[in-house]
Formats: structure tokens, sequence, C-alpha cells
């Protein structure tokens, strides 16, 4: 039955059923008699029937919660099985907002040199993308932010705090500041995140805030090429960097009025027991932020330089 119930994670994802079956590697008539066996075998209809698929039916979307929770434990078991034949052997998948990812090699870097048999993926996603990502089982951990937007039934573990700056060339405007207000920014010729991402909507909030309209009038998903375009072109940006002159040419200028934090940190399945690999990354990462609770980075920020930073 484990099997079906898997088939019905891919059909959650795609919402539909030739992706859904191309995604699991078999043929769409095979999952739509897995599908109806299912059905068969629960006694309840799971799949809203029509030419297309058009949703769970509310017993459905009961079945798939189960579906998540033995699948999850199912695969766990399998993990374990495998890590006691090969002890920290498996993939470690990670869904990260854009804005962790240059701070992520501070978690890493450890967690890899302990087990070199590790495989690791980190995929850049939105903050509401990971939540579904976890709930759909495609990846083991999310790093995102901590308060901003409900988690649901998932799970917290702060790591450190955001700071913003304002992120200019050696010679654009503010250059010699201290730091900057935001209302100040606001006049600038910004460049920042697509609005799908938590982190352009956290900043929208602080410039409306400032009673400020800014022009933004180029947008990426990836700070890396905001970084890019600042340093070529005529933008600026607001970034979670830290402070002062930085190797690439780069001056991030602290904004106050109100100086602005949010908490990032990782999200965990709501489980109590986790498959070994995740586990071992959970028990690091707690190491890790107890060890170096205060951050030495530029003040719990991300480096420019993309160096990891102590979280």
């Amino acid at each position: 039955m484990i099997e079906k119930l898997e088939l019905l994670l891919h059909l959650a994802r795609e919402r539909h059923f030739g992706r859904a079956a191309q995604a699991a590697g078999i043929a769409q008539p095979t999952l739509s008699s897995a599908v109806k066996s299912l059905e068969d075998q629960l006694g309840v209809l799971i799949v809203e029937r029509g030419s297309r698929f058009r949703g769970f039916t509310p017993e459905g979307e009961r079945i798939l919660d189960w579906a998540r929770r033995l699948t999850a434990d199912a695969r766990a078991m399998r993990q374990e099985a495998a890590a006691l034949r090969r002890p920290g052997e498996g993939t470690l998948r990670l869904g990260v907002i854009p804005t962790a990812e240059l701070a992520l090699p501070a978690l890493l870097a450890p967690f890899a040199e302990a087990h070199p048999q590790a495989a690791i993926t980190v995929l850049s996603l939105t903050s509401a993308r990971i939540l579904d990502a976890l709930e759909n089982l495609e990846i083991d951990i999310g790093v995102s932010y901590l308060g901003e937007e409900p988690l649901g039934r998932f799970r917290g573990l702060p790591l450190y705090a955001e700071r913003y700056a304002l992120l200019v060339g050696p010679d654009g405007p503010f250059a010699e500041r201290e730091t900057v207000r935001w209302a100040e920014a606001a006049e600038l010729r910004l460049c920042l995140l697509t609005p799908d991402m938590q982190n352009r909507r956290l900043i929208d909030r602080r410039l409306r805030a400032a009673g400020a309209h800014p022009a933004c009038t180029l947008e990426a998903n990836s700070l890396l090429a905001l970084f890019a375009h600042v340093r070529a072109g005529p933008w600026s940006t607001i970034a979670p960097v830290g402070r002062g002159e930085l190797r690439n040419g780069l001056r991030a200028i602290p904004l106050v009025e109100p100086e602005a934090t949010h908490e990032i940190g990782l999200i965990l399945p709501p489980r109590d027991v986790h498959a070994p690999l995740t586990a071992r990354f959970i028990a690091s990462a707690r190491a890790i932020t107890a060890a170096d609770h205060e951050p030495r980075s530029g003040d719990g920020t991300i480096a420019l330089n993309a160096e990891a930073p102590h979280l």
C-alpha cells in the first residue's frame, strides 16, 4: 500500500494525472488504476472524478494527510536500515530562501566534514514553496523566516537574525554615510527580489511604513543577480548583508528608522522521529547555534563574498 500512497503524493504535487505519472516513472493508466485500487481498499472516494484532475475529495484530503505521514515514516525506516549498514550515507535535501543561501555554508560545512559520505541537495525556493515541499516530502528541511507567516504544523529552530542594509557601489548614492533612513533609500533606483519572495514583501512593508513609494525598476529571484546589477549598473538594492566596505567593492550601509530584523531558522517536519541524516543535521545545527549564539559576522547577516559566516 505504501507504493500507492506515494503515488498520491505525486498527484498532490503535480495536480495533473499525466505529470504525476511521469514524475513517478509510470504510465498514466497505471497511476489511475493504483488510485482506484486504493479507493476500493479504503472504501472512500479519494479523487474527484472527471476527464482531468479536479482535486481531492474531503475524504481524499484526509487520506492524503495519512499518506504523507505513513510515507515519511516508511522512508525514515528505510533510511534507518540503510544507516545501520552504511552509517552516514544518504541524501539530505534542503529548501532555502534566497537571502539565506550565502549563510548556509556555516551549517553545511561542518556537517559535511562530519559526514563525508552524505550527499546534500540545496534548492532555492520561496518561503511558501518550502512549506509545500515539506508537506509533500520533496525536501527534508527548510531554511526560511520564522514568525513572519504561519508555519502551520511545522516547527521552527532559530538560527540568526537578518539585518538590512542599503547596498551601493563604491561611488554610489550615500556611499560615505554611516546609516541611511528607509525613506531615503526609497528615493533611489532600486533592484529587488521578485514579489513572490517573502524578503521582498518584508522590504516593501518597511518602505511603506516609512511613507515611501519605492521606484523598483529591476527584479530578480537571486541575490547574486541583484549584487551584479548594483556593481555594474545604476541600481542600488536592499539586502540582509554585513556592514561596511566589502571586498568585492560594494558597500553595505545599515538602514535605520527603524532598524529592522527578521529571524531566520530551520523549518522542521512535525515528527518526533526523523530520518537518520535529517536528525544528524538538526543536531549539528543546534550545536553550532548553541556554541555561537551571538552572531559574529556582520551583526548576524550574510556576507557578500559568500564566505560562511558564523551563525
